[in-house]
């Protein structure tokens, strides 16, 4: 499945026109990218944030980051560049499923 190497989107069926541009390390997505450029770091996670936000915490917002950390931490392309946001407390599997299971 094609999906955006800086937070996993999926970039095919409901979401193919959310594909922003191909950089040289994959797929980004149009929320990640401005212009043909991958957002800065802090920009891609504070819109992860918004997004846990309104999609699957009921507006707990130390939820909604730590869901977007280990988001990210998975990744590979922060796993390449990581930067300060990334560390801290994360969510455990477990939680991590349940708000999955609420997208």
């Amino acid at each position: 499945m094609k999906s955006c190497v800086t937070c996993g989107m999926p970039l095919e069926g409901e979401h193919v026109d959310d594909f922003g541009f191909e950089s040289v390390d994959g797929p980004v997505c149009r929320f990640d990218s401005e212009d043909g450029v991958i957002k800065s770091s802090r920009d891609i996670f504070q819109g992860g944030v918004a997004f846990f936000l309104g999609a699957a915490t009921d507006g707990d917002r130390d939820l909604a980051e730590r869901l977007i950390r280990t988001n990210m931490k998975h990744l590979a392309y922060w796993q390449a560049h990581p930067f300060e946001e990334l560390e801290g407390a994360q969510v455990s599997p477990e939680e991590f499923q349940a708000a999955m299971a609420r997208l």
